[in-house]
Parts: C-alpha cells; sequence; structure tokens
C-alpha cells in the first residue's frame, strides 16, 4: 500500500513540476550574422553571449535569448523586429549593430512599444522622435567632431577629401558631419567622392583625391571597403593618412588590408586597455576565457546592451515592456564593460569617444576625449 501511495505522489509531482515552472524572460536580439556586415553580428553576439553566462537571470527568472540573423539587409531587418516581438513574444530587443538596418527595425518596435537597445547604432536618425528606442553608443554629430579634431590637432590636417559609401545611411552622416565639424574649424575639403557597398574598383575615387594632395583622406566607411581603399591607395603612391569611424574596427580590416592600413587612425567605441569597471574586469576575463580572443568593440557594446537592458527590468521590477522603458530611461552612470553610461530621454547615451589605430598588426589605443 505504501509503494504505491509513493508513485502515485511521485506522478502527481511530475505533473505539477512543469506548471509551476519559472517562466522565462525573453529577449530578442537581431544582427547581421552573414552579408556584407556580418563581422559586426558576430563580434557583437559573442559579447552578449558572453554577458548572459555573467548575468543569466533577472528577477529571479532564467535569461531566453532569441537571435534573428539580418543578413545585413534593411529588409530583414525590419522582418526580423516583427517575427521577435509576434511570434517569439521579446519583452526588449537588442540591435541592429548598424544605423540603416536599425532604423529599418525601429519602427515596428516603436508602433508595438517593445524597448529596443543598439550596441553601435550612431546615426541620430535612429533614436528621432522615437520613444522606445535606444542606444548605449555615442552619436554621429559627436563622432564627427571628434573626427575633426582628430585630424586637425593631432593628425595637423588643414585639408582633406572624403570618400564614402552613399548606400549607407552611416557613411552619409558621418561624412555630413565631419565636412561640417572640419570646415567650421578652417579646415578645407579639396575632394569628395563617393562609391555604392559591393564596390570593389575605387581607382577613378582615389585620382580624383590624388590629383588634389589632401593633407588627409576622411573614410567613414565600413571595414571591407576601407581595407581595399587602403591596399589600393598604396598601389598608388597615395601617401595622406586615412582617417575613418568606429566602422573601421573590425579583425578583417587588418586582414584584408595588410601593411596598407598601417596608422590608420579612427574614432571608436572601445579598447580593452580602457577597461576599468568591476564589471568589465570579469566580463574581460571571461571574455577571453571563452574565446581566447582579445575583446574588441563590438563585443563590448554588445555585452553593454545586454547589461543595460538587464539593469532595466531589475529597477523596473517587471518585464513589461513599457515599465522596462520608463527604467531605461532613468539609466544614470551604469557600469558596463566600455564604461559608464548614462541614458537621456531622447533615447541617446552619453558616452566618451575612444580614438584607436591600427599599429604593428593590431588595434592600438591612442587616447580617450569627452564631446
Amino acid at each position: 500500500m505504501f509503494r504505491i501511495l509513493a508513485v502515485i505522489l511521485i506522478s502527481a509531482m511530475g505533473l505539477i513540476s512543469p506548471a509551476t515552472a519559472v517562466e522565462p524572460v525573453v529577449i530578442g536580439a537581431y544582427m547581421p550574422m552573414t552579408g556584407g556586415v556580418a563581422a559586426f553580428g558576430q563580434m557583437c553576439w559573442s559579447g552578449i553571449e558572453t554577458a548572459k553566462k555573467m548575468e543569466p537571470e533577472v528577477l529571479g527568472r532564467p535569461v531566453e535569448l532569441k537571435l534573428v540573423d539580418t543578413r545585413s539587409d534593411k529588409v530583414e531587418s525590419a522582418n526580423a523586429v516583427s517575427r521577435l516581438i509576434e511570434k517569439e513574444k521579446v519583452v526588449a530587443i537588442l540591435g541592429e549593430t548598424i544605423s540603416g538596418n536599425t532604423i529599418a527595425g525601429a519602427d515596428y518596435a516603436e508602433r508595438r512599444k517593445i524597448p529596443m537597445i543598439s550596441p553601435t547604432a550612431t546615426n541620430p536618425i535612429v533614436t528621432q522622435n522615437k520613444n522606445y528606442i535606444f542606444r548605449v553608443c555615442f552619436i554621429d554629430t559627436d563622432q564627427g567632431l571628434i573626427g575633426a579634431k582628430l585630424a586637425m590637432e593631432r593628425l595637423n590636417a588643414k585639408t582633406a577629401a572624403l570618400i564614402y559609401d552613399i548606400s549607407q545611411d552611416y557613411c552619409v552622416g558621418l561624412a555630413n558631419f565631419f565636412k561640417k565639424e572640419f570646415t567650421q574649424a578652417g579646415g578645407q575639403i579639396l575632394a569628395e567622392t563617393k562609391f555604392k557597398s559591393g564596390d570593389r574598383d575605387f581607382t577613378p575615387q582615389l585620382s580624383r583625391i590624388k590629383a588634389v594632395k589632401p593633407d588627409i583622406i576622411y573614410a567613414p566607411i565600413y571595414y571591407t571597403e576601407l581595407a581595399l581603399i587602403a591596399r589600393q591607395a598604396k598601389d598608388m603612391g597615395l601617401s595622406a593618412p586615412i582617417v575613418s569611424g568606429d566602422g573601421a574596427q573590425a579583425p578583417e580590416l587588418i586582414e584584408l588590408g595588410g601593411n596598407a592600413v598601417e596608422d590608420i587612425h579612427f574614432t571608436a567605441h572601445f579598447h580593452e586597455t580602457m577597461v576599468d569597471t568591476e564589471r568589465g574586469k570579469k566580463f574581460l576575463e571571461l571574455y577571453k576565457k571563452d574565446t581566447a580572443k582579445e575583446l574588441d568593440s563590438f563585443a563590448a557594446m554588445g555585452a553593454d546592451a545586454y547589461f543595460v537592458t538587464l539593469d532595466a527590468i531589475k529597477r523596473a521590477g517587471s518585464a513589461d515592456p513599457i515599465k522596462i522603458r520608463e527604467a531605461l530611461v532613468s539609466t544614470r552612470d551604469f557600469e558596463g564593460v566600455s564604461g559608464k553610461i548614462s541614458l537621456k530621454s531622447d533615447g541617446n547615451a552619453i558616452k566618451a569617444i575612444v580614438i584607436n589605430k591600427v599599429k604593428d598588426g593590431k588595434f592600438a589605443y591612442v587616447t580617450t576625449i569627452t564631446p
């Protein structure tokens, strides 16, 4: 009789257990895991994965991540956000990594009142007139200002030539912000040349630039095209220093560009030598243990997007998207991997800007500047 009762009790517990299991907090991520800027998505995602290992729970509930590949495409980005909200029922979204794709996905998240936190989308339009769209990085108005200061004060440039991708919102915006700041400070733009994503021959643009003999070339573009331009410029005997933006910092820049990209300076989000918070030190140790790689800028920013989101959920005391959004707005001096982060009511972050350069085949830290 006792044995029968025991079997009944165990069976009853088995039936009850799944029903009382703690529901996860589902957070979405849409990243370019394949396509033209796949390196950004892969780096960001590796940072998010390590961050989740550090903080796998929130409010006593497990965090469940849902990743959708945007294939480096705007239409796929919009579709990814729709899928995350309607099918996966996420309470917040991390992504995208580049501005054009983030803008494409942001409208749907805004309409559905699901907070979105981009690690690295810098174009001002990303958060413009939005209540639920945030970022943990600086914006291109500041990046353009610091880029101009870098050119004029550190590289002693009085003249510059521009080369940028007219099919990318980030590239067009940053080129314009640099141009404005550089000319207002007394600099002169001698040539402005353009191309489209996927182009591989930059001889016409570089020939025009070579003819005007600028002090520097400002190329606010992504790593693949930047590497090709640097190689072709060297082959043509064009020796003007190249200055770029945060889209330069991917290992592929050095792999594709070789010694042609040596001494390229660029504005950036992060360098691992600047880690000074307890969370950052712990993350850096775990990341290197997990990946056997140096901690790159996009992995650090991906982690910060995750950590800031979890912090907002904790302070909200709820996984309700509207309450998460309210908590995000009140984020002040959060100690992230990339430093302290505060979020303003317009969704933008208050962040310092790092200057890095390529030295001896590696990304080297130069300085940090607060806009």
